[in-house]
């Protein structure tokens, strides 16, 4: 595997005292099954939305949560995907409480033989917000059950991948300008933090702008990705989805804390690296917990992740069935 030096540096010392210095205490992962509980945490039109509750046999002493937010471009997709299920495992292998949502599918019944350039935000704007909508929902419903569960409140961090990524930092985005999307959380609660495998914030007033200081942010994104543009989609209209190029200057002129891995020369497929990152994950969410503000801007190559069909396809090519 070669990685940028600069990358190997930093990362493998912290690796090193994740579990000693500033990290929680961790117990070896076993090979244990998590049996998941499944609990009905909203109805929407009728429709029950469920969540499964991994709870690890050895958890963290700090009480940390996972929430896990699935991909499938707002139209496929569940909590009990196979990779959601093999992840949701590792986290409780790694004593994280793990809990993966299910959401609204908006896009499910689209015809997008009609989705264009100039209707994308109509198409797309509500599929966001309700899955936003519909993660605060989970949260609060976690926060109700969160001593039952054996959860510290300010210890949920929200994860998710291409779709799931976008809605847990359309919720964070929503939640500092006090939009309707998040006007279920708990009075004063925000994420510990948001790790997201190719995400965006949707605007529909241009550049994204925080009115309160975002949670600290891991971005993953793909520099060729063109399904969660790596910049911005549409690129010509004001209102758009803004990707983790975007969100990282954002969050580097504020100052606020984050990571932005970048992987050269590949596009969607860092949606599905939440497996093989996961100690980059766990060392960010150790020293995050640990209250340590980091900046952190990585180019990142490996030899074992290269670009697969996934590189060639654009958003039209998703939603109509491109290869």
């Amino acid at each position: 595997m070669k990685r940028l030096l600069s990358l190997l540096l930093f990362v493998l010392p912290l690796m090193l005292t994740a579990a000693t210095l500033d990290g929680p205490k961790q117990k070896k992962a076993t090979n244990d099954t998590v049996v998941p509980q499944t609990f009905e945490y909203v109805v929407r039109n009728g429709k029950p939305l469920l969540l499964d509750l991994y709870r690890p046999s050895n958890p963290r002493p700090d009480s940390a949560c996972v929430i896990y937010i699935f991909g499938g471009g707002f139209a496929t997709g569940s909590r009990n995907d196979e990779y959601v299920r093999s992840y949701c495992q590792l986290l409780a292998k790694h004593g994280f409480t793990a809990i993966a949502i299910d959401y609204r599918l908006h896009l499910k019944e689209v015809d997008y033989d009609s989705v264009n350039i100039f209707n994308m935000r109509d198409v797309f704007s509500d599929a966001i917000n309700f899955a936003a909508a519909d993660a605060a929902s989970a949260v609060a419903y976690i926060c109700r059950h969160s001593a039952e569960w054996g959860i510290a409140e300010k210890r949920i961090i929200l994860c998710g991948c291409s779709a799931g990524a976008i809605a847990a930092l359309q919720l964070d985005y929503s939640r500092c300008n006090s939009l309707p999307p998040t006007y279920s959380l708990p009075s004063g609660w925000q994420p510990a933090a948001i790790v997201a495998f190719a995400g965006g914030v949707y605007s529909d007033e241009g550049l994204p702008s925080y009115s309160k200081k975002p949670a600290p942010t891991f971005f993953l994104h793909g520099d060729i990705d063109k399904i969660v543009n790596y910049k911005k989609f549409p690129p010509i209209l004001r209102e758009g989805l803004y990707g983790a190029k975007k969100l990282h200057r954002i969050f580097e002129k504020e100052d606020y804390p984050h990571w932005f891995f970048r992987f050269e020369g590949i596009g969607h497929e860092v949606a599905s690296y939440h497996m093989v990152m996961y100690d980059e994950f766990e060392v960010f969410v150790n020293k995050t917990l640990k209250g340590r503000s980091m900046h952190y801007d990585a180019e990142i190559h490996d030899d074992n992740l290269r670009p697969t069909k996934w590189s060639k396809m654009n958003v039209f090519d998703l939603y109509k069935g491109g290869n």
